[in-house]
């Protein structure tokens, strides 16, 4: 019988669950405060300590919190900001709206940013350190770090993937000068629509956000620099809080389907990995073969939704194709296999054992 297992499933099917977001809902509506209301500061105060940080701002997407974070170093034309060259388009999109160039590294792998070809990669121009924390695992950030104090150079954590996961005890959000993350609905930790969030240790950083967040301005009056209103939105923030406790819950039913997958995949194709200290939340889970494309039409036929995360890799797109600064053959290479599987905290084991099965079943012909 074939079964339809959806890549993701956003509906929010418990009654409990409904009544909990709605009432947080209410309570916003009832207090009026639809603009920066209470609960946008509980959250920025609950997300910094959760990942141990002093201060967090909450704005309106993980966009905005790239492109904010990015401004409130004052990049612009003439700086180059080094990132992965495999990655969602905002991640070079946020760097290329400062006025600064983004410089494209190769990656490892694992598909994270590899510390060796970002080295080689650094210039007099290079400002910023801009990894992505892909798929839910934390990249190697310690050399990355020692990378930038050597060089004077400013990392900036794109965690948009990765709220809760744990490198050597420590968590995303926890290494960089900034932390950006994204808490769209497509999410481990998500919301009900669109919302971002930047933490940061640094005061001067904080209150520059906080401007950069309300159009540049300071009291809400006085433009002190150009920005746009990237505010976070008080619902949404009321929503986030009723799902805070919930992230790490969510966190292992997704490492449970992972398991699954590694348990019955194992020789079959190759499977991300774990290295000790790791905890990886499987914001994605990536498998890499030959044959891919027609693996995923097969696994179609089966009801089983996949996705290519993501063809083109950020500097081959059209806007980024003239002359990228880079070197990135391995992403090249990895990106023709690359596939991920449904991994959402509403699979059951036997729908893991379903996709398993249907995997193996391509192999087997």
């Amino acid at each position: 019988m074939i079964k339809r297992i959806p890549f993701l499933d956003l509906r929010v099917e418990s009654d409990a669950d409904r009544q909990e977001l709605l009432s947080a809902v209410d309570a916003v509506f009832r207090h009026g405060r639809l603009v920066m209301g209470p609960e946008v500061e509980e959250l920025e105060r609950q997300v910094a300590a959760y990942c141990g940080r002093q201060f967090g701002v909450g704005v309106n997407s993980g966009t905005d919190a790239l492109l904010l974070a990015l401004k409130s170093l004052g990049l612009g034309p003439g700086d180059e900001v080094i990132t992965t060259s495999l990655s969602w388009i905002a991640t070079a999109n946020a760097i290329a709206l400062t006025g600064a160039t983004p410089v494209f590294a190769d990656v490892r792998d694992d598909l994270n940013i590899d510390p060796e070809s970002v080295r080689r990669l650094i210039t007099p121009r290079t400002k910023v350190v801009l990894p992505v924390h892909y798929t839910g695992k934390i990249c190697q950030v310690p050399a990355l770090l020692d990378l930038c104090e050597g060089h004077g150079l400013t990392l900036i954590e794109d965690a948009a993937q990765a709220f809760g996961a744990i490198h050597q005890g420590r968590k995303a959000g926890s290494f960089g000068t900034l932390a950006c993350f994204s808490m769209n609905p497509m999410k481990v930790y998500a919301a009900c629509g669109e919302a971002g969030m930047v933490l940061t240790d640094s005061r001067d950083l904080y209150e520059s956000l906080i401007a950069l967040r309300y159009n540049g301005t300071v009291n809400r009056e006085t433009c002190v620099q150009p920005s746009l209103n990237g505010r976070i939105d008080t619902i949404q923030a009321a929503i986030l809080l009723k799902r805070l406790p919930r992230v790490e819950g969510i966190a292992k039913k997704r490492r449970a389907i992972a398991a699954r997958y590694q348990e019955q995949l194992a020789g079959v194709v190759e499977l991300p990995r774990e290295a000790s200290g790791e905890y990886d939340v499987y914001y994605t889970f990536i498998i890499r073969c030959d044959h891919r494309d027609e693996l995923k039409i097969f696994l179609e036929a089966k009801g089983i939704e996949t996705k290519i995360q993501h063809q083109l890799l950020m500097p081959e797109q059209p806007a980024y194709r003239t002359n990228p600064r880079g070197h990135f053959p391995n992403a090249q290479r990895l990106v023709k296999r690359i596939l991920c599987l449904p991994v959402h905290e509403k699979l059951s084991l036997d729908d893991a054992d379903y996709v398993a099965e249907a995997v193996r079943e391509f192999f087997k012909g």
